[in-house]
C-alpha cells in the first residue's frame, strides 16, 4: 500500500507498491511526451493529455506532479486554478490525473492525489475542487460541493462535484458557480477525472 506523501524540494517522495518503490516529483518539461502517453492510455483519448499541454501554456499557477518507476512516468496530476465569482479565494480544481494502465490499482493515483493536495495547501490555496468518482475521491476528504452551496459550471450530478476545505471553514459562506480555466472549453475537454 502507498504511503501519505507531502511536499519537498524536487523528490516529493517514495510510495511503496507492490514492485520498486515510485518517486513523486514535480513535472519537468523532459516528462511532456511521458506525461501525454500516460493519459492518452489512462482514458482511451489525448483529450485530457491535450488539456495538460493548454493548462501548462496557460494556467499560472499550476501543480503538476509525476510518478515515476525506473525512470519512466507512470502516473500524472495536475491542479490550476479556478474562480467562485464573487468571492476573493484560492480554489484549485483537480485534473486531470492518470496512471498507466500496468500500473493502475497499486496507490500510484491515491498517492499523487495526496502530494498534489500538501503541495495546493503549501502554496496558500484553501480549497480544491473536482469532478470526479463519488467512490473515490472521499477517502481523501472530499464532500459534495453543494453542502457549501458551490456548483458546477457542468451539469452533472451533485455527488460527482466535490470541495475540499485545506483550511476549515475556508469555503463558509462562499456559495456560487466554480468556473475552470478556459482551457477546458477548448474542444472535448472537460474536467471529469
Amino acid at each position: 500500500m502507498d504511503r501519505p506523501c507531502g511536499p519537498g524540494a524536487r523528490l516529493l517522495a517514495r510510495c511503496s507498491s507492490r514492485r520498486a518503490p515510485t518517486r513523486l516529483r514535480d513535472e519537468e518539461p523532459r516528462d511532456w511526451p511521458a506525461v501525454h502517453s500516460v493519459h492518452a492510455a489512462a482514458f482511451g483519448t489525448s483529450a485530457e493529455a491535450d488539456l495538460v499541454a493548454a493548462l501548462r501554456a496557460d494556467a499560472d499557477p499550476v501543480v503538476s506532479l509525476v510518478a515515476e518507476h525506473d525512470g519512466a512516468v507512470v502516473g500524472h496530476i495536475m491542479f490550476s486554478p479556478v474562480t467562485l465569482p464573487g468571492h476573493d479565494l484560492k480554489i484549485m480544481g483537480l485534473a486531470p490525473v492518470a496512471v498507466a494502465p500496468s500500473r493502475q490499482r497499486q496507490g500510484i493515483g491515491s498517492a499523487l492525489v495526496r502530494a498534489g493536495l500538501e503541495r495546493c495547501r503549501a502554496l496558500g490555496y484553501g480549497a480544491v475542487v473536482v469532478l470526479g468518482h463519488p467512490e473515490y475521491y472521499p477517502r481523501f476528504g472530499f464532500v459534495p460541493s453543494v453542502r457549501f452551496g458551490i456548483r458546477s459550471a457542468y451539469d452533472v450530478p451533485d455527488d460527482v462535484f466535490m470541495a475540499l476545505e485545506l483550511r476549515a471553514g475556508y469555503l463558509q459562506g462562499a456559495a456560487g458557480v466554480i468556473r475552470y480555466h478556459d482551457a477546458f472549453g477548448r474542444g472535448d475537454l472537460d474536467p471529469a477525472t
